[in-house]
């Protein structure tokens, strides 16, 4: 298998899934995904809270221990570390470290504002001296949350966190081609971005993109589905097709590695 850093360099943009539970980063690594991130809204969201304000912590720390053993790279999106000690930061990642996670994504704002970009940049140094070998996708967020939200500004903060030792470039929000050009030709690091709604994968690459995140697309279908799927039921249409029981059971029969309980409901 490729290495993460290595799938960032092929001839099309990863394309990375993120999965909220065991059984999406299943079903992701099942049809063929080598590397699979967490959504830290999936994750918040089904856990019942609103994203961010560091409440993803507990859930996301939880759901990489859980997927150990799963046949894919796992890159786990962390908010903003979840503490402004730099050294706090560097003591969570190296424990996602140990459980095999090979990356993170660490945003550089807090609470919708962003962070001074030094103080960003501290973390990020605590981190890749501590977990060198852990693949950090710094997140500039002045296009996500609309603040100093110029190319200038992003790659200002692009330069800064790559000098710190990061290894990718975060930029949700992108919209505009000119825009998402500008950045990557104006930075070595590879660019990430989120699914775009009318450029596909392989103009994105063509762009200079070298990651594409599904983020929280799959959470938000899926509870779409979930919906669409039981007011078929109520008004008199055919369910619609989805993958059986079994098959979903034999997944995760297989990746526990136990015979596992009794079949309940259905």
């Amino acid at each position: 298998m490729a290495t993460f850093l290595e799938l960032h360099q092929g001839d099309t943009p990863l394309l990375l899934p993120n999965a909220w539970d065991v059984g999406s980063a299943l079903a992701f690594a099942a049809s063929g995904y080598p590397a699979v991130g967490t959504t830290s809204f999936g994750i918040a969201a089904s856990a019942g809270m609103p994203d961010g304000g560091r409440s993803s912590k507990l859930a996301s720390a939880k759901l990489a221990a859980e997927l150990q053993n799963l046949p894919a790279h796992v890159t786990v999106d962390s908010e903003d570390g979840y503490s402004e000690d730099a050294g706090e930061v560097a003591d969570l990642v190296a424990e996602l470290a140990a459980l095999g996670v090979a990356g993170i994504n660490l945003e550089d704002s807090t609470e919708g504002l962003l962070v001074d970009p030094a103080t960003f940049a501290g973390k990020i140094a605590a981190v890749k001296e501590r977990s060198p070998s852990v693949f950090i996708n710094a997140r500039v967020d002045n296009f996500w949350f609309s603040e100093q939200a110029t190319v200038k500004d992003v790659l200002a903060r692009a330069r800064c966190y790559a000098d710190a030792g990061a290894d990718g470039i975060f930029v949700p929000g992108l919209s505009s081609p000119a825009d998402i050009r500008a950045i990557t030709a104006g930075i070595s690091l590879p660019v990430n971005v989120l699914a775009h709604p009318t450029l596909t994968l392989a103009e994105l690459g063509d762009l200079g993109v070298r990651r594409v995140s599904s983020g929280s697309l799959p959470y938000r279908r899926a509870v779409d589905s979930a919906v669409e799927a039981v007011n078929a039921l109520r008004d008199g249409h055919q369910p619609p097709a989805a993958t059986s029981y079994w098959t979903m059971q034999a997944q995760l029969l297989a990746f526990r590695g136990s015979d596992g309980p009794g079949a309940g409901e259905h």
